[in-house]
């Protein structure tokens, strides 16, 4: 298994292009703007084990934005949950691959999720039955900034912090767009540090959420937080579409959008520096 995590971005990132190229459409910008913190979760922070996917008292990622899911199929096939070649079968008939999670189709999905805001009460859900448990776990999540304008996510984590659930770390995908504009246009959420430490979390702000180095210093604060009484709330600040010019250019038309074969693999090429 690879080490190097920059090579293993390099990897995910690819096997995103690939598996949406060969579909042909997808939600490709806010899969590619979270490479980085998969790559970080899966390969270096997280307490699992792809021979044991259910074992007790292993670490849980839950992907609240499940429209990410083709991004979490990417690094757990390179993980080595699956064989990759499944990322090809994505959200056709007959796949463990849908669009969006769902645990009770894919190895290694710790939770069905899509319908934005419910992904991340279950991962509040999930730290207090860690909690009650005492297995030692850590719950990590991400939610989108989209998906934070809903009052779902303000009033779980209103629990979480009223139960003290300091093995909860979550993750913001603040790349500022959604699927109708900008989210300071739709609905915005800024000041968003302030908001979470108003509810009660521990804040870090995070300044180029698609620097592996950023992000690890980043978890590595975050973990601190266990044992403070205080959940953790990581704002990764991203590009939409990280790592494809032509599909960062796109702005908000890259929520879900048309990529042909050819498109990936000249992406492909350039991702690896063969261009």
């Amino acid at each position: 298994m690879k080490t190097d995590l920059k090579e293993i971005a390099k990897d995910i990132r690819c096997d995103v292009l690939m598996s949406i190229g060969n579909l042909g459409v997808g939600h490709i910008g806010g899969c590619l703007s979270v490479v980085e913190l998969l790559t970080v979760l899966y390969f270096e922070e997280m307490n699992i084990d792809p021979k044991e996917p259910k074992k007790a008292g292993r670490d849980r990622f839950i992907c609240s934005k499940g429209h990410a899911g083709p991004a979490v199929y990417a690094a757990l096939a390179n993980r080595g949950y699956f064989d990759k070649k499944e990322l090809l079968t994505l959200n056709r008939g007959g796949t463990n691959l849908p669009s969006h999670c769902d645990m009770n189709r894919t190895i290694g999905v710790d939770m069905t999720t899509g319908s934005l805001g419910q992904g991340f009460s279950c991962a509040v859900g999930a730290a207090l039955g860690s909690k009650l448990e005492n297995d030692g776990a850590t719950i990590y999540t991400l939610i989108g900034d989209g998906e934070s304008q809903e009052g779902q996510i303000w009033e779980a984590a209103m629990f979480a912090a009223a139960k003290k659930l300091d093995n909860l770390i979550a993750f913001t995908d603040y790349n500022k767009l959604q699927i109708d504009g900008t989210v300071a246009e739709v609905n915005d959420i800024a000041p968003l540090g302030e908001k979470w430490a108003a509810f009660g979390w521990n804040v870090i702000d995070v300044e180029d959420g698609n620097d592996i180095e950023q992000v690890q210093a980043a978890v590595g604060h975050a973990k601190l937080g266990i044992g403070s009484g205080k959940p953790t709330m990581v704002i990764l600040n991203t590009r939409k579409g990280c790592g494809v010019k032509w599909i960062e250019d796109l702005g908000t038309g890259n929520h879900n959008t048309n990529v042909t074969m050819e498109q990936a693999e000249a992406a492909i090429r350039a991702i690896r520096g063969e261009a």
